[in-house]
């Protein structure tokens, strides 16, 4: 789940953490009081601000690792519920998370093992909230 400038914000073909960008963004803007969020906000995912996984890839041109395998992301699960809400802070929508229970939930827990690539001293920089702000700044100037 990479996400960031130039980012899919379109509400039928984006991944989740773009389209509540959107969806926070609109609340906001036409004064709503809830965004909506599909299923319980349970799930986890492990979520990377693009440039973070740019520098992973830049170590590895450089570095050129013994392991042929790596996987890049934050190593951290955050539910969607705390993403989503994170989101809202960032946006500054006065608004409530409606949970929507009718749609699915998707898989329980998404995270990675980054343990072999934290071994040649990459880890991310960019916290969930300020990838989430420079995002929305972002975002901002394509509206």
């Amino acid at each position: 789940n990479i996400f960031g400038p130039n980012d899919n914000f379109d509400l039928q073909s984006s991944h989740m953490l773009p389209a509540l960008i959107r969806k926070a963004h609109e609340a906001k803007i036409l004064g709503k009081k809830e965004v909506e969020i599909w299923g319980t906000g349970t799930p986890k995912r492990d979520v990377l601000y693009v440039d973070d996984l740019a520098r992973a890839c830049h170590l590895c041109l450089v570095t050129k690792p013994q392991d042929q395998v790596l996987n890049v992301g934050s190593g951290v699960d955050f539910s969607i519920e705390e993403i989503a809400a994170t989101i809202i802070e960032v946006v500054g929508v006065d608004a409530k998370l409606k949970f929507d229970r009718s749609m699915p939930d998707g898989t329980p827990r998404k995270i990675l093992d980054v343990t072999k690539i934290k071994k040649y001293g990459w880890q991310p920089e960019i916290s969930l909230k300020d990838g989430i702000k420079l995002t929305y700044e972002a975002f901002l100037k394509t509206c």
